[in-house]
């Protein structure tokens, strides 16, 4: 086990990498969650002797690294763990696995130096995947509802629980969960914003026209561009779809022709998908300037993973900024 910082996560994980797989803990001193997962980090690091290199990172003494790797994975809770391999990170989980959920994790990535299984034997295991990741997402949940109930005032909290609780398909509990935020004034912008991707997943639900296919909103719509109803229906289904992209689209479609149309529903539901797309900002360090104690940029690969998204953000902002004018 190494503790790395912005003078040797370069060396220490990026390039050891190449060589071997590097877990790297993001923790803090404060996490009570954290001090549980350490312990057994170190632990399963002893057992597999050399198939992987565990890192630990403070989040609060380095948050340069642990603001641009919550950016990539859109985590914003800890603890955070991310592997890495080839110089990349290529898998990550958040919270206090237990031990064989740690193990399941491990076995995705890691050679443990055993004979390997035959094919019969690995046919066998595959069927395991899908219930380990249900297991993980109701860890998750549990921790971060946990957290909330001993911490309800706790914003940061609140906004990861009804996000995954929405992205887990829990209407219901997440617009319970949403509720004392909506009441807040002033409304933050993030909270608006999972109450729109929320307005969108239930009227798929609920109305009759979320069982309608794209092709049957596309056929209303050429007969009359102006039918918004079936315009603004078909971004809630595209965006149920996870296609937010074109979703977009035909939302920027309903602003050009009416701008105030149903109080401005299709502004506002972009507005908040833009927020939803935007990654967390990581805390700033004005003396680090992004660079290690001997001037190597932190991360570069990271880095560079996150210009596509922060492109098509900005280019998403544009169009609104200009069918807006």
């Amino acid at each position: 086990m190494i503790d790395v910082n912005l003078v040797n996560f370069e060396a220490e994980v990026i390039e050891a990498s190449l060589r071997v797989p590097v877990l790297l803990d993001i923790w803090a001193e404060w996490c009570g969650p954290c001090k549980q997962l350490g312990p057994q980090l170190e632990q399963l690091e002893a057992e597999l002797a050399g198939s992987f290199v565990l890192a630990k990172l403070d989040a609060d003494k380095t948050p340069e690294i642990a603001g641009q790797l919550s950016q990539m994975f859109g985590v914003r809770s800890i603890p955070f763990c991310v592997l890495f391999k080839d110089g990349q990170p290529v898998d990550g989980f958040v919270g206090a696995l237990p031990p064989e959920q740690l193990r399941a994790f491990l076995a995705k990535h890691l050679t443990v130096g055993e004979p390997q299984a035959d094919a019969e034997a690995q046919a066998e295991v595959q069927p395991d995947a899908e219930p380990v990741q249900a297991a993980d997402a109701r860890s998750l949940l549990e921790q971060l509802a946990d957290a909330l109930a001993q911490n309800p005032g706790n914003d940061d909290l609140r906004f990861d629980y009804v996000k995954q609780l929405i992205s887990h398909g829990q209407l219901a509990e997440a617009a319970a969960a949403l509720a004392p935020a909506m009441g807040q004034i002033p409304l933050q912008l993030r909270f608006e914003s999972l109450q729109q991707w929320l307005n969108a997943l239930e009227f798929v639900s609920n109305d009759p026209r979320g069982r309608w296919s794209v092709e049957q909103f596309e056929q209303a719509i050429s007969a009359n561009k102006r039918d918004f109803d079936s315009r603004f229906a078909k971004s809630r289904l595209l965006i149920a779809h996870g296609d937010w992209q074109a979703a977009m689209e035909e939302l920027l479609e309903i602003i050009m022709r009416d701008k105030k149309w149903a109080d401005e529903a299709p502004r506002k539901t972009y507005v908040a998908l833009l927020e939803l797309l935007t990654p967390p900002k990581p805390k700033a360090d004005p003396g680090a300037a992004g660079k290690s104690a001997g001037g190597i940029e932190i991360a570069a690969p990271v880095t560079q993973q996150q210009d596509p998204q922060a492109e098509l953000v900005a280019r998403y902002r544009r169009k609104l900024s200009m069918a807006l004018n």
